[in-house]
């Protein structure tokens, strides 16, 4: 199922958005700060953010500016009460891919975010690396020595943030955010079993590199030798 972040720190408005969207068959993540949206959205992907521009740490505008400066494509719809013509101009410049002004009907906000789901992302394409790991989020693929195997959504958002992490250790609850996000109850041994099932097709793809425990913490990705 797609999953959205709302980064409004309104939280009935937030909840309202949220419960819309899932009318639609959309699931929802929520961030109240720019503080948590800027850990939050680089510890899974989502399909598209919906951002305010007045929240209580700075402007979703700049947030935004420097999520594009880092190579983060994923499709933004600005949420304001500012109006002006100049105030749309300059979230499009920045970023933007759709601008909602409040008050605004919850069925627009939803056929807007539909609309930016379908469109083609533009890091299509893009494929992670890590040691003799490939893996494309577009295929839901990993590549080894040997041979391609499919993984399931959940091991795929857990071995891309393995990725991210470039050898250093990812926490057990940043783990489950990136598989399952925030609003999903997870079962104490979710992850643990995830990760087992993960190993094993990195086995069978002929991949060297292996998910070490960091007891007590969470995994990292380590290569041969290591």
């Amino acid at each position: 199922m797609p999953r959205v972040a709302v980064i409004e720190d309104n939280q009935r408005l937030a909840a309202m958005i949220g419960q819309a969207l899932s009318g639609a068959g959309v699931e929802t993540d929520f961030f109240y700060t720019l503080s948590q949206a800027k850990y939050g959205v680089t510890q899974a992907s989502y399909a598209v953010l919906i951002v305010d521009r007045g929240l209580p740490d700075g402007d979703g505008l700049d947030f935004l500016r420097e999520l594009r400066a880092t190579g983060h494509m994923t499709a933004c719809l600005m949420l304001t009460a500012r109006d002006a013509l100049h105030d749309r101009i300059d979230g499009l410049e920045s970023g933007a891919d759709d601008y909602v002004t409040k008050p605004f009907a919850m069925s627009e906000l939803v056929a807007r975010v539909r609309t930016l789901m379908r469109r083609p992302v533009e890091t299509a394409g893009l494929i992670y690396a890590f040691a003799d790991i490939t893996v494309d989020p577009q295929e839901q693929t990993l590549r080894g020595a040997t041979l391609s195997v499919q993984l399931a959504p959940t091991e795929l958002q857990i071995l891309l943030a393995l990725i991210k992490a470039r050898g250093q250790t990812v926490r057990h609850s940043a783990l489950e955010h990136a598989a399952w996000g925030l609003g999903e109850a997870v079962t104490p041994n979710a992850l643990e079993v995830t990760v087992h099932r993960l190993r094993r097709k990195m086995s069978s793809a002929g991949v060297a590199a292996h998910i070490a425990n960091v007891r007590g913490v969470g995994f990292a990705l380590r290569a041969l030798g290591q």
